[in-house]
């Protein structure tokens, strides 16, 4: 229930555009690529998962009592996955800004729409963070504030979701290199079934057709 769903489908245009694309299939329930490694929360005095989480976005246990990962199960899943996914950014973001001067990284995410256990009340549609400003020139974040609001969709700009380890790390706008990173809220482009889902009907299907309009 916690995974981004469909992020694939959603942005198969972008390599069309000239857009490098790097990403991942490993389940944040493994290890979380857009946690902070050393494992301090990003959200501090809010409720959030971990880098390698014991639990779901609702609280549910992912692991049997005793059989959480322990530090050296945490490293090696790390140096596995984790520090090979951000080599790969960094490498794009290098030979990007090496070409044309600048570099922008856009990190696309999906959660559902309901979560009250991470936040109040119903996801706006949209979710663009900047990490409060920091990680992108305040014109780029503009620019794609604009486009949101031409979607006539609920948007917000660093609300709940304000950039995680990727935009965080990653966006140093006084270097050339912005990052942005957008939150989509499954029922803007699922139909998203109300509650916690079950196996009988989650994940939804993608449907193209359903999801063109965003």
């Amino acid at each position: 229930r916690d995974t981004d769903w469909w992020i694939e489908q959603l942005y198969d245009f972008a390599a069309d555009l000239g857009a490098s694309v790097v990403r991942t299939s490993i389940s944040r329930s493994v290890i979380d690529v857009n946690r902070d490694p050393s494992g301090v929360s990003l959200y501090p005095g809010q409720t959030t998962t971990g880098l390698c989480p014991t639990e779901t976005f609702d609280g549910d246990p992912l692991y049997r009592p005793g059989l959480e990962p322990g530090a050296e199960e945490i490293e090696h899943r790390s140096r596995r996955f984790f520090y090979p996914y951000h080599s790969a950014i960094a490498g794009e973001v290098a030979r990007i800004k090496g070409a044309h001067g600048r570099a922008v990284v856009y990190d696309c995410h999906s959660i559902r729409s309901v979560l009250p256990r991470l936040f109040e009340g119903t996801l706006p549609v949209f979710n663009l963070g900047s990490n409060d400003g920091k990680s992108a020139d305040p014109a780029l974040q503009a620019m794609v504030e604009e486009i949101l609001a031409g979607t006539g969709e609920t948007y917000v700009v660093n609300g709940r979701f304000k950039g995680g380890w990727i935009t965080r790390n990653f966006g140093q706008p006084q270097n050339n290199v912005h990052a942005l990173q957008m939150e989509l809220s499954n029922r803007g482009y699922m139909r998203e079934p109300e509650g916690k889902g079950t196996p009988d009907n989650w994940p939804v299907p993608y449907d193209a057709e359903f999801a063109a309009p965003i």
